[in-house]
């Protein structure tokens, strides 16, 4: 579950808890929206936490040296043969 979806079951849950006066036989809503605020709460602390680990950046132990390639034109021409 991404980060999208985290933030969906938080709006869900607060909408259960605090926007509804619904009232089902066998069902807390209430408790049902809290739970999923919950839930919410701890994937995007669990997909914070990972997306960190992911975003270090360890710097190379050995400086990395390009060097400069020379391309030269062997047509025949160019380097006196066929003079």
């Amino acid at each position: 579950m991404g980060l999208g979806g985290c933030i969906i079951l938080i709006a869900v849950g607060a909408i259960l808890t605090f926007a509804t006066d619904w009232d089902m036989e066998g069902v807390n809503l209430d408790l049902v929206g809290i739970i999923l605020m919950i839930v919410g709460l701890i994937g995007v602390s669990t997909f914070s936490s990972i997306a960190r680990r992911r975003r270090v950046v360890v710097p190379p132990a050995t400086p990395v040296v390009e060097e400069e390639r020379r391309t030269t034109r062997r047509d025949g021409y160019s380097d006196g043969y066929g003079v």
